[in-house]
């Protein structure tokens, strides 16, 4: 079967293991179950796949790709979650919970297996590209908001980047819950999208918001983090799910945590009753994920690079 996979991998210059090409289709195996890939789309866990992390040289080559929406064996529609032996399904209650790509091969492909728990029925308002988009990016930012930030309506979230796949759904999903959101980005254009998409209003990185928030969703990392320290509230709470522009900041502000009572709240993808309800929630609300280009499998590379360079807003999608 066709697909996109890791054949190498090198943490200056990623793309150079990214190869396209035939790969075995998947084997039966009890207790899994295999999807025909109809949409998957691209996370910069691909990317950090590429580089190294998360994997190593004896599991290559590894299809890439965490999200799939598609046709399961009994012809029904599906999502998948792609976190693999959160509760011991299919795997045995002592392997560690990892995601697809780490251990087991990606869904950039014309099929993917998974464990059968890790299906869940695709609600028939979605499309296949826009149930695609929502297991890895929109399901982390679903939990960020409102399992760790804690947030209700009315309240104020600061969504440090927009344009990035987390930030863009932290947007959609914090504005038709009813919160106050404000947005940052160096482009203009990604500025006044985020607006579009329901942000109370878009803000130059660093600028000073109009009064203090809530909670601040953090993907930055250390380009923002000092920003994202001083936007908060006396209690408020900063959740960090990523650090594109790097992990190690240059001051850790302490004195600025401790002194404010501030929270710092580490946040990683969600579980399959998160996803659920993020499922449900999109349904019943009109959500739907913001798509920025939709793309033909061995177009893949193209994407890539397209979400290297940062020059996207929302997600890209991959059709087998």
């Amino acid at each position: 079967m066709f697909a996109a996979y890791a054949e190498s991998l090198d943490f200056a210059e990623p793309l150079k293991g990214l190869a396209l090409g035939e790969r075995p289709a998947p084997q039966a195996r009890p207790g899994w179950i295999t999807v025909t890939v109809k949409a998957a789309s691209l996370n910069h866990h691909d990317l950090w796949t590429l580089r190294g992390i998360g994997i190593t040289e004896d599991r290559l080559p590894m299809i890439l790709g965490c999200d799939a929406a598609g046709i399961d064996e009994d012809g029904n529609e599906v999502v998948v979650h792609s976190v693999i032996g959160a509760t011991g399904h299919g795997v045995g209650p002592r392997e560690p919970q990892t995601i697809l790509t780490e251990r087991y091969q990606g869904a950039f492909a014309e099929q993917v297996t998974v464990p059968a728990w890790n299906v869940l029925p695709k609600p028939a308002e979605l499309s296949f590209e826009e149930a695609a988009c929502l297991p890895t990016a929109w399901l982390t930012a679903y939990r960020m908001l409102f399992t760790n930030a804690g947030v209700r309506p009315g309240d104020s979230v600061l969504v440090q980047g927009a344009g990035g796949g987390v930030a863009t759904a932290a947007i959609v999903l914090g504005s038709a819950a009813g919160l106050r959101v404000y947005a940052t980005s160096r482009s203009e254009e990604k500025r006044a999208r985020a607006v579009e998409l329901g942000a109370t209003d878009a803000f130059e990185p660093g600028a000073r918001l109009p009064h203090r928030v809530d909670a601040v969703i953090e993907t930055v990392g250390a380009a923002t983090w000092s920003h994202s320290l001083k936007c908060l509230r006396r209690g408020g709470t900063l959740v960090i799910s990523g650090a594109t522009s790097g992990d190690r900041p240059e001051h850790a502000e302490l004195t600025r945590i401790f002194f404010l009572e501030l929270r710092v709240v580490g946040s990683t993808m969600g579980s399959k009753d998160e996803l659920a309800d993020l499922l449900s929630f999109c349904a019943v609300k009109g959500v739907r994920p913001v798509i920025d280009e939709v793309l033909p499998l061995d177009r893949a590379r193209q994407g890539f690079e397209k979400m290297a360079a940062g020059d996207l807003f929302g997600k890209v999608v991959l059709k087998p």
